[in-house]
């Protein structure tokens, strides 16, 4: 698990190994945008949370609704390059932003999953250990840092192209970590596949029929939307948690009509959980929506209840900071970690929310 260190045109960038060339682009703008490189195609950050845990103990929504400690949460993507979707909202930097040429939809390594599991707590470890020494931060909370307790397998591309999926989810397991797998839901074979379940599963949406999603989702790959409605019909088979998780962009998806298709999609998945979030305006998304697009919380929360009676769902929970409500097929969502104990009931601080200050060009 080596990476190399190239000079290119004035300028020194840490490019992983077996990278060609020609991707070197790429690899510098996710270096600039604080993406740190594991082996050949993994990456991992640290987010916006994770921060505000160490300086002043507020954790995100999955502290809130699930016990996910955000400070000992990696945030990372085997497949830091790759997706089948050209969604537009994603903030995810695509090969033709920054003129590279190359096929997004085909992974050429697959690192070995111990090795990247064993990089990727090094890799947090050395991004936490920053804040030694830090005078706003409780030593305590960098002895925590220092040993995470959940991998979450998103950030960037598409999860389910790294081949060796099942195998890297074990090893997490046996670490003793849990994990959340965020999927598009563009790899029912793999789903259907894997060894070993996610703590959690997550299918994530913006689109209710095949027309919104070949219009707002951009496949890149044939029969994507047909291929997303067969891990929707798979759902119900996984014995752990599953959410159908929807972002919210206003002026697209708020409407009755995508309601009306999202719960048909919820009796097809029959999910645990729905949580609805707001778009945020960050990374290449900006070149292709407004910051009209991203929803405050009380409109999240409008369009929250009126799923809640569409489905039968009701709305359980919320994070203003955050701007995303929680849905629920129980009354309590399943605590798969330690943090908030007070779990839906631990309170808010009425003061700055996820992204309300950061810089655009790292963030994400």
């Amino acid at each position: 698990m080596v990476v190399c260190r190239v000079l290119a045109q004035r300028r020194q960038t840490i490019i992983p190994e077996g990278v060609p060339e020609k991707w070197f682009p790429l690899v510098e703008r996710m270096v600039k945008q604080k993406y740190h490189f594991v082996g050949s195609h993994t990456v991992v950050k640290k987010c916006y949370w994770t921060h505000r845990a160490m300086v002043d103990g507020r954790h995100c929504y999955k502290c809130k609704f699930y016990g996910i400690e955000s400070h000992r949460d990696i945030q990372m993507s085997p497949a830091a390059f790759w997706c089948w979707n050209a969604c537009m909202h994603c903030w995810r930097i695509r090969p033709v932003d920054v003129g590279v040429d190359m096929d997004e939809t085909k992974m050429p390594f697959h690192d070995d999953p111990k090795l990247l599991v064993e990089e990727l707590i090094k890799a947090h470890r050395r991004l936490m250990s920053g804040y030694k020494g830090h005078p706003s931060v409780d030593p305590k909370l960098v002895e925590e840092a220092m040993n995470p307790a959940h991998v979450t397998l998103s950030l960037t591309g598409e999860p389910t192209l790294y081949t060796l999926l099942g195998d890297l989810i074990k090893e997490v397991h046996r670490r003793g970590m849990t994990t959340f797998l965020v999927t598009r839901g563009v790899r029912p074979d793999v789903l259907a596949n894997l060894d070993e379940e996610p703590s959690q599963l997550y299918v994530s949406l913006e689109a209710w029929d095949k027309r919104s999603y070949n219009y707002f989702t951009r496949p890149l790959v044939p029969r994507a939307w047909e291929l997303t409605l067969e891990t929707l019909e798979l759902m119900p088979s996984f014995t752990n948690p599953t959410v159908l998780r929807i972002t919210l962009v206003k002026g697209f998806n708020d409407h009755e009509e995508a309601l009306r298709g999202f719960a048909k999609l919820v009796e097809i998945s029959k999910p645990t959980y729905i949580e609805i979030k707001s778009y945020m305006w960050l990374g290449a998304s900006r070149y292709r929506l407004s910051k009209d697009s991203m929803a405050e919380h009380e409109y999240v929360r409008k369009v929250g209840l009126a799923l809640a009676e569409y489905t039968g769902y009701p709305l359980i929970g919320e994070s203003r900071a955050s701007r995303v409500v929680l849905l629920s097929s129980i009354p309590e969502p399943i605590r798969l970690g330690k943090g908030c104990p007070l779990g839906l009931k631990t309170p808010e601080p009425d003061t700055i929310g996820e992204y309300d200050s950061y810089d655009p060009d790292t963030m994400p």
